[in-house]
């Protein structure tokens, strides 16, 4: 009996220690430079992004936030990169809701999405921007699936990344409207988008931060954007909604994830700060120059949703039947 008695206080006492050393990390953290994955090329809307957010965070933190790109995979090997590192706050993912979308499509699945990370904080959303060559003899969607169907080997769909938003969108747009058009996958939005400007992809659906630099100096025209609503940046748009697909929405969104098992206190101090940076005044200006909707959320709401897009989005993916394999 006194054996048992001394077996758990010993026990009660490693329990204290690890939970007091805990405690005394999150209290010192961040006492050392953070290392940031963006999994896709320099350029895009995530990285655009994922830097303004990261260097807002880091003048809060007092640490430097490295940002490292590690593009392949649509995404899938800048979030492996993050699965096995360290779960102590030191290595983060910045990403999209690609992050969640891509294992539901994925022939041999890579990550669960909802077990092998730990949710930190929501960033905001994007709506996509449906845009072809100014090649392209259409004016609206509705003219563009015309000339789709009239000529079934012509015209082609530039993507992001397979399992992306861009590419569900893309795969969506394809079944509704009864197109056959073939979708040609990038590393990322920059070789997407100069793809299509160059003429070599007919249009792409993009994430409107890249899109809308090159509508502005018109090098590519907007036909469409998948939001519920037009976007100010480009009031003249319609929406997919509009244009033939009703009901039709599909958001990009952003957030920051670590490895799974993250501290508690180490979360919630990352997310009370991502607060701060989007409510930081320089920060929501340049959001409002993208079009970029900053929206705060604590892990248990961020968890919530992409428990919610899971969901919702699953479902879709079963209806079109989207599968891919690398």
């Amino acid at each position: 009996m006194l054996k048992k008695i001394i077996s758990l206080s010993r026990f009660a006492l490693l329990g204290a220690a690890v939970a007091g050393a805990q405690l005394s990390s999150a209290d010192d953290y961040p006492s050392k430079p953070i290392r940031m994955v963006i999994p896709y090329t320099p350029g895009g809307s995530i990285d655009t992004v994922g830097r303004m957010v990261a260097d807002q965070l880091q003048r809060q933190l007092g640490q430097p936030i490295i940002i490292e790109n590690t593009p392949g995979a649509s995404g899938v090997l800048g979030s492996l990169n993050v699965r096995k590192a360290k779960a102590d706050g030191y290595t983060l993912l910045f990403n999209a809701s690609s992050q969640v979308y891509l294992p539901l499509v994925l022939a041999r699945k890579s990550y669960d999405a909802e077990k092998d990370f730990t949710p930190v904080g929501q960033i905001g959303y994007v709506p996509l921007v449906v845009a072809v060559n100014n090649d392209v003899p259409a004016k609206n969607l509705a003219e563009f699936a015309a000339l789709a169907k009239a000529n079934p080997d012509k015209y082609t769909w530039a993507t992001s990344g397979l399992g992306t938003t861009s590419h569900l969108s893309e795969e969506m747009i394809n079944r509704a409207l009864k197109l056959k058009m073939e979708i040609i996958a990038y590393k990322g939005a920059v070789p997407q988008l100069t793809d299509v400007v160059g003429g070599h992809v007919s249009a792409a659906v993009s994430p409107m931060p890249g899109v809308h630099p090159f509508v502005q100096a018109g090098r590519l025209r907007a036909l469409a954007v998948t939001s519920k609503t037009r976007v100010p940046g480009m009031p003249e748009v319609p929406t997919v909604a509009e244009s033939g697909i009703p009901g039709f929405e599909l958001l990009s969104w952003y957030g920051i994830w670590g490895p799974a098992d993250m501290p508690a206190a180490v979360t919630d101090r990352l997310n009370a700060e991502i607060a701060k940076a989007v409510d930081a005044p320089a920060l929501k200006a340049r959001f409002a120059e993208l079009s970029f909707i900053p929206a705060r959320s604590d892990p248990a709401q961020f968890r919530q949703l992409i428990r919610e897009d899971l969901s919702k989005i699953g479902k879709a993916v079963k209806e079109a039947n989207i599968r891919i394999d690398f």
